[in-house]
């Protein structure tokens, strides 16, 4: 059974082109949070939004194109579609989506601020391009190891893209549930993306949740994980996601940093 739909797919040549299809859709959800950030004095003012409805529109985009940027891998290993090709412009799209857009909606969400000095927006600038400058680096490690052939373990070497732009994204939907002003927290989101851009060129290791969930149907203690995570989202989806994004991210950290620490005392012992 599985030799005749393996045969299918790859007689059907033009099954390949969905995975490159979803990379292209991931893309342009950057594209759309793009714009959407940067005209937001255009939509605030015809559509009588407020700055943060307009910024957290951009975020759930940036959010919902991480469906595609799961979708595309996993229909490429299922049509046997995986190439260079693919790989390459999947690292193109998530610069897009997950470093442009994140690093331009933590910037323009200044321009939303009247009170800021030239040297205050100066600063989210410099801070905004360490985040675009940890994204690009990434990505082009990630193609470095691609093309080196090397195997993909259950643990990333550095915080994720995706999850440096969920973080951010997932704080901006949360203040604006929680109805914060831009001016309540422009000074915080910055430095955070900071952070985010230089733990993703980090060494330090950090969980594959993707190949993590295959594995909760054989761990009760993992599917224990997800059920609570569902329960509680199934009560308050913001909250949830911040919690879960941000844990993962700072949780991620230090038992990253405990682990290279006992690598290196194993090593020199």
């Amino acid at each position: 059974m599985k030799k005749h739909l393996k045969n299918f797919f790859i007689e059907k040549k033009y099954l390949k082109a969905i995975p490159n299809s979803l990379t292209l859709c991931n893309s342009l959800c950057g594209f759309f949070a793009i714009v959407n950030t940067a005209g937001f004095f255009h939509r605030a003012v015809n559509n009588n939004w407020a700055p943060e409805q307009v910024f957290a529109l951009s975020a759930f985009m940036i959010l919902f194109a991480m469906i595609f940027d799961c979708l595309d891998g996993f229909s490429a290993r299922i049509l046997h579609a995986c190439s260079m090709h693919g790989i390459q412009m999947d690292s193109l799209a998530d610069m897009v989506t997950f470093g442009v857009a994140p690093a331009t909606l933590v910037t323009v969400m200044t321009y939303s601020m009247k009170s800021l000095t030239g040297q205050q927006t100066a600063l989210v600038w410099c801070l905004s391009a360490v985040y675009l400058g940890g994204a690009a680096l990434r990505l082009a490690t990630y193609n470095v190891h691609a093309m080196e052939a090397k195997k993909s373990s259950d643990k990333f070497s550095g915080l994720p893209s995706p999850g440096a732009a969920a973080a951010i994204c997932t704080a901006v939907i949360l203040g604006t549930h929680l109805h914060m002003n831009v001016s309540d927290w422009w000074y915080i989101l910055p430095v955070y993306g900071a952070v985010l851009g230089l733990l993703m060129v980090s060494p330090v290791p950090y969980l594959h949740i993707g190949k993590w969930l295959t594995t909760v149907k054989r761990d009760w203690r993992k599917m224990a994980i997800v059920v609570i995570i569902l329960l509680f989202a199934a009560w308050q989806v913001q909250w949830t996601a911040f919690l879960f994004v941000n844990g993962y991210i700072v949780i991620g950290f230090f038992a990253g940093l405990v682990s290279l620490i006992r690598n290196r005392d194993s090593a020199s012992a």
